[in-house]
């Protein structure tokens, strides 16, 4: 079987796996590159793998970074683009449930797909989109199912992220894990304390960000998982509920985590910092958070759409959608549209008129601005500098 390599990307690296032949070694396109192509998904990067050994690729080629090369992994420039280049190899134990302790490089293609996750991320693909699969990764991904290579329980030593990218990709692709990969999640689940909080995080976001969430939060409830990430012990039936909203897809992730937190019942700010997301993210889910009730209750005036600011309404107004079905989500972010204002520095008065107007520095100046600010907001003046400094005189 042949897949199709037309995408801009892999036509930009098919010199290098070329080259690398021309030397007397294999190259191939592998992993997530050549399994989203064959399900005709975006194709973002490329990955390379062969059997050139690093300073034999860095022979090969007049521009190279050694970019992990104690792992195998050459970065090849060409044109001004990058192409990451990783030579075959077999890993030793894994001590810390993450990173081998050593790696061996092997001239053998199948001997390096031994050590992928899934069979649907071990194929590899030639320079003229031939397929090689030694794990019978094409049969699962035209059963959309999801296996682990060679011994489930192994393949979750080597590395305990790979059961949350099991739930994950189960979501992202609509996939279905295999019997024997379900269990080995639900055996080995505590491993998952090994990882860091950050990578955990990753894989948890894209889960609840992907076309059947339902089925990926499930697994995680069934296998245990979420006892071991961030404060979600003891959230099982919450959890539950979440996974039984609206099945639509969640397209941002300030929208996917407002819903987890406000499904969950728990304060943002603290919740957000265990999971250790960005502050921005952070901010706008705490406001959103605010916001929603008032939102679904219909009783939201434009003084909390303001205070909540652009980025929180419109997370709050896309986690309403899936809380309260028939939410009228077009309607409220019409209204917050329509506000005279949107921040503090659309106001027509400034601090300066007023200080020109004979107001005296200090707290009665800054009173003087959110009264006007307020004003505006609710319709009570017009923004327009002579009528609001006329109000404050």
């Amino acid at each position: 079987m042949h897949v199709d390599l037309t995408h801009p990307e892999f036509q930009a690296a098919i010199p290098i796996l070329q080259k690398i032949e021309a030397a007397g070694f294999e190259a191939y396109f592998v992993g997530g590159c050549v399994r989203d192509a064959l399900l005709g998904l975006p194709i973002h990067d490329v990955d390379i793998a062969t059997s050139a050994y690093p300073q034999e690729v860095k022979a090969i080629f007049r521009r190279t970074v050694d970019t992990g090369i104690q792992h195998g992994t050459v970065m090849v420039l060409d044109h001004g683009t990058g192409y990451e280049v990783t030579t075959f190899r077999t890993e030793s134990t894994y001590q810390d449930f993450r990173r081998p302790d050593a790696v061996t490089f092997v001239r053998s293609l199948k001997e390096d797909q031994l050590r992928r996750d899934f069979t649907i991320n071990a194929l590899a693909a030639r320079h003229d989109g031939l397929i090689i699969d030694n794990f019978n990764g094409l049969a699962d991904l035209d059963a959309h199912l999801l296996r682990a290579v060679g011994n489930a329980q192994d393949r979750f030593h080597e590395d305990a992220l790979r059961m949350m990218r099991a739930v994950r990709f189960e979501s992202q692709l609509g996939f279905t894990l295999e019997a024997a990969t379900a269990q080995a999640l639900a055996d080995n689940a505590s491993l998952l304390q090994h990882i860091a909080v950050e990578r955990i995080a990753t894989e948890f976001t894209r889960l609840l960000l992907g076309i059947n969430r339902a089925a990926g939060l499930s697994s995680m409830l069934q296998a245990g998982l979420y006892t071991y990430c961030p404060l979600l012990v003891g959230h099982k039936a919450e959890l539950s509920r979440l996974q039984a909203l609206d099945s639509r897809q969640i397209k941002h992730e300030d929208v996917a985590w407002t819903l987890l937190t406000a499904v969950l019942g728990v304060k943002p700010v603290a919740f957000m910092k265990a999971w250790k997301q960005p502050n921005d993210l952070t901010g706008t889910v705490d406001h959103a958070v605010k916001l929603l009730p008032a939102l679904l209750t219909g009783t939201a005036d434009n003084l909390a759409l303001f205070n909540a600011g652009a980025a929180s309404v419109s997370a709050a107004i896309g986690a309403a959608s899936y809380l309260q079905p028939g939410f009228a989500a077009a309607a409220w972010q019409a209204r917050y549209q329509a506000l005279p204002m949107h921040t503090a520095k659309d106001l027509a008065l400034t601090g300066q008129m007023l200080l020109d107007a004979g107001m005296q520095p200090g707290p009665q100046l800054g009173r003087a601005l959110a009264q006007a600010r307020t004003a505006v907001i609710s319709g009570q003046l017009p923004n327009d500098a002579a009528a609001l400094l006329a109000a404050v005189k």
